[in-house]
């Protein structure tokens, strides 16, 4: 199968140029299309490059911000040899690499041989869909939508949860202001007091991802986050939309709790750093 890599820094291109692809599998490809349309609406910079069959598109990864991982579509492993060896010549650096297991791990020994670096695994994760909506939390208290009074809460709870998971919290501020400019973010009120947070993210196809789901330490096994995420859930299903959403595979706690309220498991996700 002969390949070749189409390089671009215009995510609307790509957005164009592999619809019928990254449109086949909405939920699998939410991450990406969800980035890329996100960089055509603010304008942030960023690398993307499509793998090609003739015509076809056979995979896609994308960088943005430029300091960050790679992130990619699942593809066949000649897909990844080709943006490997395409990425490697460009004379580009990557930090590491984010996605499917199975994708990821192959770019990762792709690159370490290619650039005689260590690849290192430090993070999987879970993709799960709500496919019907499970055990309502008994946890009182009510969702509402965050509005400009919860900015600096908003920003110091986005702030730790980006510690939590190890990533960068530069840019905090700017993330926080367009969530809540879009209505992106959605709190989980008790008796007056917020208490817990999640974010969903802006459709693609069809799919929204919810994302940044946050409870204070000193707030926590109350019951707050899932109590949040089963009404957000609730209400975009009501709206049309699947849900979906990624959890960290070294917490049994939240895997747990997501598959009582109806979400279940369709994909795996590895994160790798590289020296």
């Amino acid at each position: 199968m002969e390949l070749k890599v189409l390089f671009s820094e215009d995510p609307a291109f790509v957005i164009r140029r592999a619809d019928k692809f990254l449109s086949s599998q909405p939920v699998l490809h939410n991450l990406i299309l969800s980035i890329l349309h996100s960089r055509v609406a603010q304008g942030d910079p960023g690398r993307y490059w499509i793998a090609l069959h003739g015509e076809e598109a056979m995979g896609v990864v994308v960088q943005s911000p430029l300091e960050y991982p790679a992130t990619l579509t699942p593809m066949e492993p000649l897909a990844v040899l080709a943006i490997v060896d395409a990425i490697v010549e460009a004379g580009v650096i990557l930090a590491g690499v984010n996605g499917d297991a199975a994708t990821a791990a192959n770019f990762a020994g792709q690159w370490s041989e290619r650039c005689k670096s260590a690849a290192t695994p430090f993070q999987g994760t879970r993709l799960y869909e709500l496919l019907e909506l499970g055990d309502v939390p008994r946890t009182a208290g009510h969702l509402r939508q965050a509005g400009p009074r919860d900015r600096s809460l908003m920003i110091l709870w986005t702030r730790a949860f980006q510690d939590e998971i190890g990533e960068s919290a530069n840019d905090t501020e700017r993330r926080v202001d367009r969530a809540l400019a879009a209505g992106q973010i959605w709190l989980w009120d008790q008796n007056g007091e917020t208490t817990s947070m999640a974010v969903g993210r802006e459709p693609a196809q069809g799919v929204v991802r919810l994302s940044g789901i946050y409870t204070a330490p000193e707030k926590r096994k109350h019951g707050y986050a899932a109590a949040c995420v089963h009404a957000l859930s609730k209400h975009l299903r009501d709206c049309g939309y699947r849900c979906i959403l990624y959890t960290d595979l070294g917490n049994p706690t939240s895997n747990s709790i997501y598959r009582r309220i109806g979400y279940k498991a369709v994909a795996e996700a590895l994160r790798y750093r590289f020296d």
